[in-house]
Formats: structure tokens, sequence, C-alpha cells
């Protein structure tokens, strides 16, 4: 089984993460452009696909945490038993329940070689998530549903925070996120910001540069932008990457 599997498959975890963070980012300046046009109908419809490949990553990550589990305690997997032990029994679960909802193929095949040793029966039962043998963590990252209204302002609000887009939001669309989706929610707000100022850092540096060289604006808008506060220390992609596994360890 370790000839079919190893660390290299195991890296395009990372790769596909990296993939989807740069289609995110892309997706941000498009939101922060729509908003500054006044289109914030549209920018909402954006932003929930953004929650949605948010939470999408954070189940990436997840299972990229238990590949690693798997590929420490291999000699555990190679055991003739037709359960897996419970020091691997959470990672071998959470891989067959959840590898069909990725795209990777990789992934899949960990997915087969693992039903393969432990059998029809037992691989049926993680599909069917019987006796609640699958991490919470990951069944959540699973569940289908349309963002709140909440969670979706609060996105609207960092993004346009980071941007440096006047943005406020109407009070009719403010209801409280629900307690189980708190801290989740506003880690996710956090990391879209951090991740949007870090792209953006020197875009705005080159602006500035730039408007040395030309009269003032007419209009105010890219002058009062400008003139805001300067941003905070900027963490690179592997410190928030690290950050966000150690806050998944937590919950």
């Amino acid at each position: 089984m370790s000839s079919m599997w190893n660390s290299t498959k195991a890296k395009r975890l990372r790769t596909l993460q990296q993939k989807k963070e740069a289609q995110a980012k892309a997706s941000r300046r498009d939101i922060a452009t729509l908003i500054e046009r006044g289109k914030v109908e549209t920018a909402r419809i954006k932003v929930e696909t953004i929650i949605n490949e948010d939470i999408y990553m954070e189940l990436l990550e997840l299972l990229e945490l238990y590949c690693e589990l798997l590929l420490a305690r291999f000699g555990l997997l190679d055991q003739n038993t037709r359960t897996p032990d419970p020091g691997i029994a959470e990672g071998v679960c959470s891989v067959i329940h959840a590898a069909p909802r990725t795209e990777l193929k990789e992934l899949h095949i960990l997915r087969d070689l693992l039903m393969h040793k432990y059998g029809r029966e037992f691989s049926l039962a993680v599909m069917e998530n019987r006796d609640g043998c699958v991490s919470n963590r990951v069944v959540s990252k699973l569940t289908a549903a349309t963002p709140s209204p909440a969670l979706v302002d609060a996105y609207l609000r960092e993004i346009a925070k980071a941007y440096g887009v006047p943005w406020s939001t109407p009070d009719e669309l403010t209801p409280a996120i629900p307690e189980d989706r708190v801290e989740s929610s506003a880690d996710r707000v956090t990391e879209t910001a951090s991740a949007t100022k870090s792209d953006e850092k020197d875009d705005k540096d080159k602006q500035k540069e730039k408007s040395k060289d030309e009269p003032p604006s007419t209009t105010g808008k890219a002058g009062d932008t400008k003139k805001t506060s300067s941003p905070p220390p900027v963490e690179d992609e592997f410190d928030l990457l690290a950050k966000r596994f150690a806050e998944l360890k937590r919950r």
C-alpha cells in the first residue's frame, strides 16, 4: 500500500489549495470593483461562492492533516486487520467519507486503497456515517447550506475595507450569525481580509508612487482612500495556513 500512496501524492492537496486561493483572490478583486460601482446585489452572489469555496478549502486542509497522519502512522495501516487501529480510525473514516466530494484524483486513489483493505461492510458503514464514525469537523464542511445574510455582509465589509472601498451594511440585513457558526465564520472573514491585503500591498505601493507625479483627483474618492492609515504587517501564506491548521485542530 505504501508503494501506491506516498508524500508526493499527498502534496497535491497543498497544490490544489494554492490554486483555489489564487482563484479566491481574483474573485475578491472583482467583488471590490462591483461594490465600488454600486452593484452590491451582484457582489453578494459572488460572495456566497467565495464563502462556499472557503469551506471547501477548510475541508481540504482537514484532509491534508489526515493524510499526513496516515503517512506518519503507516505501520498501523499495514496491520492485518479488517478495522483500523484507533490511532488512525478518524483519518481513515474521514478520507473514505469525504474524498468523493473533492476533485483530487490522488485522494480518490487513497480512498480506494483504504476501502479495499478494510472491506465492503466497513466502507459502507463509513460512507453512511453510521454511529457518527466520521469526524464532525469533516461532516460540517460537507453540509450544503446558503450562507446567512450576516455572514455575506461580514465578507463584503472586510473585502471593502481591504480594498479601501466605502461601503456600509444596511440595518435591515444584519441578523445575528448562528452561535455554532460565529467562531468559524469570523476566522474565515479574517483570513479573507489578511489574504486580500497581502495580495494588494504591492499594487497600493505602486499607486502611491504614481500619485506623486499626477495631479490630485477631482473626485476625491481615490485620494480619500490613499489617505487612510498604512496597512498592518502582512503575513505570508505559510503563516496564514499554519494558523488555520492550528485553529482546525482546536475545533
